[in-house]
């Protein structure tokens, strides 16, 4: 008897582990698709808190702050961004001392040599070949590295092109990413990091003048969330006016 308790009081801690996740998941994702960035904040100020995190649920806190971050760079918000890049980075030191998937690490490293990019300009020229650097080692380590083509093809969509940068070559990097993520169904399903991949693959067609194709996306994008503030309320009508220009 006191053994089938036992066993029951395991399970019971199982899922309310599992839930915990869960909801930290779908609770980003939500505010993701909503716009709700409040919510977003909310979620990594608690995860944050934890006491005694497994290093499982410091890498996806890592992720979120990441999305955080660039959220807040892109909206101007440059001091919450610092705030949050401290912290992210004391995570990924944390997990880095621990040897705990590196080359998922690397990969966020890759992304923060370029949020100091932004945060500074005039480092382009020493920080940008350290993204790189990271992002490739990062592919070295697991050729599968989905992010690490993320940060390829940020880095070639946001270079001038008279430094190198191609929209092109960002595009194919954003496939790749696309494509190993949807190799397993599990990885797409309610992950802000999958919408925004496609979102970006989107955009980089508009940025080529492939209307047509942008616009596909953004409708199949839309098919699959309706409610995606972003791309409903800004980018497909965005293009929409680009096309009847054309």
């Amino acid at each position: 008897m006191e053994r089938k308790k036992f066993k029951l009081i395991l399970f019971i801690l199982f899922l309310c582990t599992w839930q915990l996740k869960a909801d930290y998941k779908s609770e980003v994702y939500f505010a993701y698709v909503n716009n709700r960035m409040d919510q977003w904040k909310s979620v990594i100020d608690r995860m944050e808190a934890l006491k005694g995190k497994s290093d499982e649920v410091t890498l996806e806190l890592i992720n979120y702050q990441y999305g955080y971050i660039g959220y807040c760079l892109g909206f101007k918000k440059e001091d919450e961004a610092k705030k949050y890049f401290d912290l992210a980075n004391r995570n990924i030191e944390t997990l880095e001392k621990k040897g705990y998937k590196l080359s998922v690490l690397n990969a966020y490293k890759s992304a923060f040599y370029g949020f100091r990019i932004s945060f500074n300009k005039f480092s382009a020229p020493f920080n940008g070949p350290k993204s790189l650097d990271h992002a490739k080692k990062a592919l070295e380590q697991d050729s599968e590295n989905y992010l690490a083509y993320v940060q390829y093809g940020n880095a070639e969509f946001y270079m001038p092109a008279a430094f190198g940068g191609s929209k092109k070559v960002a595009l194919d990097y954003f496939l790749k990413a696309k494509a190993i993520l949807e190799k397993n169904p599990g990885d797409t399903k309610g992950n802000w990091n999958y919408l925004s991949i496609i979102t970006l693959i989107a955009q980089a067609h508009t940025e080529l003048g492939d209307y047509g194709s942008a616009r596909s996306v953004y409708e199949g994008i839309l098919k699959m969330e309706p409610g995606f503030t972003y791309v409903r309320d800004e980018l497909y009508p965005d293009l929409k006016k680009k096309m009847d220009k054309k």
